[in-house]
């Protein structure tokens, strides 16, 4: 009932607000290879911030039903319930959100059916505090990442806060008005630089930095890379469109289409569980490395 990113929304519209003014270019696209760095354009800032405001609904719908399911797990199978009171609860609250949330955010880009929820957040040409409102509606595949939580004892509602507690920090990195932190701070931390490259289309950038609050996950897993240049934005395959509806589901629509184009189940299979791009061997003219090349 106390869902903090619900207190944070003010603070979210204050920094946009105050960065859409800054770029002073609401209205202008022009024909370069990529938008001027920190622009805006009102159309897909106002897709963003439509798909934010649904995302508030979804959400909780997806929350409601997991605290079913968590409640069952914490109170009947867990083998111990950690208090709310001990500091070390919220630090295996927070960290365990955390780590598994960079295990699901990279399975997002791996596998096609998840990356079809995911690949919304992906599909703005901008990098700007917008872009950080453009949620997806199905929450479904971070619900079940998150249950190893309750079966260790952490309190659902700990679950929950601490996701909020995560979002709320990666509304932050989405903004190319910041330039790279401190070194040691980069180091442990997310930070707009490396969430730069997170979004990045370019080969060097594909598939990197999926830290959530910690970017030491991917130094550990070799998913990290460093910003070497300004990043081109969006997915390499781009959705021309504002329509949210569009945006979010435009990817289920393709796998579709693919599953009924397969003569062989194992095709049908690899478009939906192999990564973005996959293409039967026979007829395939790049392998599976294309991953975001459906983006």
């Amino acid at each position: 009932m106390r869902e903090p990113v619900l207190f944070a929304i003010p603070f979210f519209l204050l920094l946009l607000i105050l960065e859409w003014t800054a770029a002073r270019k609401l209205e202008r696209l022009t024909e370069a290879e990529q938008p001027a760095s920190g622009a805006y354009l009102s159309r897909d800032a106002w897709a963003s911030i439509s798909m934010g405001l649904a995302s508030i609904a979804t959400m909780g719908v997806w929350k409601f039903l997991a605290l079913l399911g968590y409640a069952a797990l914490y109170a009947c199978v867990a083998p111990w319930h950690l208090s709310p009171t001990k500091w070390y609860t919220w630090v295996i609250a927070i960290v365990g959100v955390d780590v598994l949330f960079y295990a699901y955010h990279r399975t997002a880009h791996r596998v096609r059916l998840i990356w079809a929820t995911h690949q919304a957040h992906h599909s703005s040409r901008y990098f700007n505090f917008a872009t950080a409102l453009r949620q997806k509606w199905n929450n479904s595949g971070e619900i079940i990442m998150w249950i190893p939580l309750p079966l260790l004892g952490v309190p659902p509602w700990m679950v929950f806060t601490s996701f909020s507690i995560s979002l709320i920090y990666q509304f932050w990195v989405h903004t190319e008005h910041i330039d790279k932190l401190p070194r040691a701070f980069e180091f442990v931390f997310n930070t707009p630089s490396h969430h730069r490259v997170h979004h990045g289309m370019d080969p060097e950038y594909l598939d990197k930095n999926y830290g959530g609050i910690l970017i030491i996950w991917d130094r550990l897993f070799g998913s990290f890379q460093p910003e070497l240049f300004r990043p081109h934005y969006g997915l390499t395959k781009p959705v021309t469109t504002f329509n949210i509806w569009k945006l979010q589901t435009h990817e289920y629509a393709a796998i579709a289409r693919d599953v009924r184009s397969a003569t062989r189940w194992r095709d049908r299979l690899g478009y939906v569980v192999g990564p973005p791009g996959w293409q039967p061997a026979a007829g395939a003219t790049a392998g599976p490395r294309l991953a975001r090349f459906a983006r």
